[in-house]
């Protein structure tokens, strides 16, 4: 009887620890830009997660920001979200910026690591004096969207409207004060017992959440999604398409290289995936072209470097309007040191080709009939004034054009009439 009585518990026991163990939380990590990549991540996450019915999904999230598009897709997601999904802001030292306090705000559970921060939402242009109305705009349009997340997960309303409106920045003890968190936790352990017990309201209704013996599952970016992730960083997509078009410059100049042409075609492409992927102002697409165009020309027309000149001004404003910063937060832009690389090296490589280009124009001809003005021959007859002479190794009819030259002595051609050599004699 006593043993029956054990190997009950015991079952009872292996059942509860089963039980336990069976219920998931999923993780993933977005630690930078907000773009089309992290928004098809965090999608793929969210259905996964819910699809194995896991008690939640914890975003570990630090960015200093991206793409308001991209943003507005995770934001819709996490609203939209059959399970919890938990916005967890680590680890110490990471921030939720810009895009991020958009996805923060929106998820059922905000929580931070200690030594982070929170804040800066405001969309800033990058093109210098933008249009008043236009910043106002887009301005008023972050702020009302901000504003329809906190209404709808109880936070600090008017701390979100003033993150968007000034930049406002707080640390996360503040934000756990003026109720923009839901709670500060040191490490994953410590927020799944946090979040154990508590209750949330999703699209299916009011959620108990049983973390405390949850078993981690840990979820990274698919191949493909690790690919557009790299692509869609306006950097990669600016050296993408200078790449470009270089290798098929060098394939046009070079007809049957191969090589050149098959690695530009395949930059270019690339880079049509990546612009496709951002904020393109076709504008500033436009001038980069035509700087190619202006630095082609220079090779063909001696315009004594104005071509060149306009050329490097064409490129320096096209590279700098390429991204449209209006639809943009504050992180989404190509790096000022790599145009002023790529500007560099596309002045001097053009110069380079614009030297030897004049260098060979000016050139003697080395082959055909004209590469033997000045050379060197010797008399093998008596020219007087005609005879024959040798010249690399040929022997040309010639005429001398200095009185008589006798066999053997050293001439120099000095032009050619009818494949006849006019030479002289040299003393």
């Amino acid at each position: 009887m006593r043993s029956i009585i054990l190997n009950i518990a015991f079952i009872s026991f292996l059942s509860l620890n089963l039980f336990a163990q069976s219920e998931k939380v999923y993780v993933i990590t977005i630690d930078g830009a907000i773009n089309p990549a992290a928004s098809d991540y965090v999608q793929t996450s969210i259905k996964t997660a819910a699809q194995e019915n896991a008690q939640c999904l914890i975003i570990k999230l630090n960015t200093p920001g991206g793409l308001l598009k991209s943003t507005r897709v995770i934001v819709t997601e996490i609203l939209e979200a059959q399970i919890p999904v938990v916005v967890y802001v680590s680890p110490p030292g990471a921030q939720a910026a810009s895009a991020g306090v958009f996805i923060t705000m929106a998820a059922h559970f905000a929580v931070m690591a200690p030594g982070t921060n929170i804040g800066a939402a405001h969309p800033v242009s990058l093109q210098g004096a933008q249009d008043s109305i236009m910043m106002e705009k887009a301005t008023n349009d972050a702020a009302a969207f901000i504003r329809t997340i906190s209404e709808k997960r109880n936070r600090n309303v008017k701390w979100a409207e003033e993150a968007v409106r000034k930049s406002l920045s707080l640390t996360e003890t503040e934000a756990k004060k003026q109720n923009v968190i839901n709670f500060i936790s040191p490490n994953i352990q410590e927020l799944l017992k946090d979040l154990d017990g508590k209750s949330v309201e999703t699209v299916k209704g009011i959620v108990t959440l049983k973390t405390a013996e949850a078993a981690v599952v840990e979820v990274e970016m698919t191949f493909s999604q690790k690919i557009l992730n790299i692509l869609s960083d306006p950097n990669i997509a600016y050296i993408l398409f200078m790449l470009g078009i270089y290798g098929l410059l060098f394939e046009l100049y070079n007809p049957g290289s191969i090589l050149p042409g098959v690695i530009g075609g395949i930059c270019i492409i690339l880079a049509f995936y990546s612009l496709h992927t951002l904020p393109v102002n076709y504008a500033g697409l436009a001038l980069i072209i035509f700087a190619i165009i202006l630095f082609i020309l220079e090779i063909k027309v001696v315009s004594y470097g104005i071509l060149t000149i306009g050329g490097t001004v064409a490129l320096i404003l096209g590279s700098i309007m390429l991204i449209d910063t209006e639809s943009v937060f504050d992180i989404i832009e190509i790096s000022l040191p790599i145009i002023i690389l790529i500007v560099a090296l596309t002045v001097l490589f053009f110069s380079f080709a614009i030297t030897f280009g004049i260098k060979a124009q000016r050139k003697k001809p080395t082959t055909g009939i004209e590469g033997l003005i000045n050379e060197i021959g010797q008399a093998i007859t008596d020219l007087n004034p005609a005879g024959q002479v040798r010249v690399h190794g040929e022997i040309w009819n010639a005429e001398s054009i200095e009185g008589l030259i006798n066999t053997g002595e050293k001439v120099m051609v000095t032009k050619i009439n009818s494949l006849k050599l006019l030479v002289k004699k040299i003393n």
